[in-house]
């Protein structure tokens, strides 16, 4: 088991170094150049030009090591890797439609809203039926730390369940707002089910292969999407790694734990609703600009003004700590 997941990181790795090599002269070459948005920070208007769509670099990877170091195990019935990778590319899918729009319109505007929404629950309910159908689901929810399971009504299990999923996927999508974040807050949630396969045996085999591929391809997708950025993940890759991650915790029977692990997340979604909603009742803002990265840009309530790699470790560094309590939280599971 060991030997599979280390040569699904290094694989993911090696195959995202080298397609990023090539790749991103191709995007500059078709001008595949990311628009800033208009009501943006006015300092990323240096960015206008950078390479989208980078999210491919490693969708590739990943998809690589689902075929290759997971082959075995699709000749032995054995399918969870390719379910979740199936779903990580609808939502994959839904994000490039995005993208083309936006270069096509050549504005930062793509799919409308309701128009992504409608995608994403479809994407979601066919997710979670042949999740189902394939006996990789049942109508509970496991609750860390307690190690004990809830049962619920399908009905209400699938409502929840499409609502965490989706809700995910779309504040994955808002994290991906300056160069690196959402890859550097992703990666340590990566590590964590690559532990979680470790702890709990061959049973989670398919998911640890390609929890540690997506870990892999980040990684070397990382080198491309640091400050300053080469290129950018793209609504492609963020909702395809929102996907991965919704996936990832289902699949592994914990969807609760995404509370812990995907804090920041959650932290950058909430920050969201509550600047509209607080800017609708009152016209006054609680955020300097939202969603909260951009706050920290602007200095915050201290007036400390966060470069954008002191971001991108704060938050790599806080989901590390909750990673590690969640690990904690799920570590008696199957003992």
């Amino acid at each position: 088991m060991t030997a599979r997941l280390c040569l699904s990181l290094i694989i993911a790795f090696v195959a995202a170094t080298i397609i990023g090599k090539y790749y991103i002269p191709w995007l500059r070459k078709i001008h595949a150049g990311q628009r800033i948005l208009e009501d943006g920070p006015t300092w990323h208007k240096s960015k206008e030009g950078t390479p989208t769509m980078g999210g491919v670099i490693f969708i590739a990877s990943v998809t690589i090591v689902c075929l290759t170091v997971g082959f075995e195990s699709m000749l032995n019935g054995r399918w969870g890797h390719i379910l979740i990778l199936c779903l990580s590319l609808l939502f994959g899918l839904i994000g490039f439609l995005d993208d083309w729009e936006k270069l096509k319109k050549k504005q930062n505007l793509g799919l409308k809203a309701k128009q992504k929404l409608v995608l994403q629950i479809a994407a979601a309910m066919i997710f979670l039926f042949i999740m189902e159908k394939l006996g990789y689901l049942w109508p509970h929810f496991y609750i860390p730390f307690w190690n004990v399971s809830v049962e619920l009504p399908a009905w209400l299990y699938y409502v929840l369940a499409i609502f965490i999923i989706v809700g995910t996927v779309n504040s994955v999508n808002l994290t991906d707002g300056i160069d690196g974040l959402a890859t550097m807050t992703t990666i340590p949630i990566c590590m964590f089910f690559v532990m979680v396969t470790y702890l709990w045996g061959e049973n989670f085999l398919e998911l640890g292969i390609f929890a540690s591929g997506l870990l892999g391809g980040l990684i070397g997708f990382l080198v491309f999407n640091y400050n300053p950025a080469k290129v950018f993940m793209g609504d492609t890759g963020s909702l395809f790694l929102g996907g991965a991650v919704a996936a990832l915790a289902f699949a592994y029977d914990m969807p609760l734990i995404l509370i812990l692990i995907g804090i920041m997340y959650i932290i950058e979604a909430l920050s969201d609703i509550i600047q509209v909603a607080h800017y609708k009742r009152t016209h006054t803002r609680v955020f300097k600009m939202a969603p909260f990265h951009h706050h920290l840009e602007q200095g915050g309530w201290s007036g400390r003004k966060w470069s954008e790699k002191k971001i991108c470790s704060l938050y790599f560094w806080i989901t590390v700590g909750m990673v590690i309590i969640s690990f904690i939280g799920v570590y008696g599971r199957f003992k």
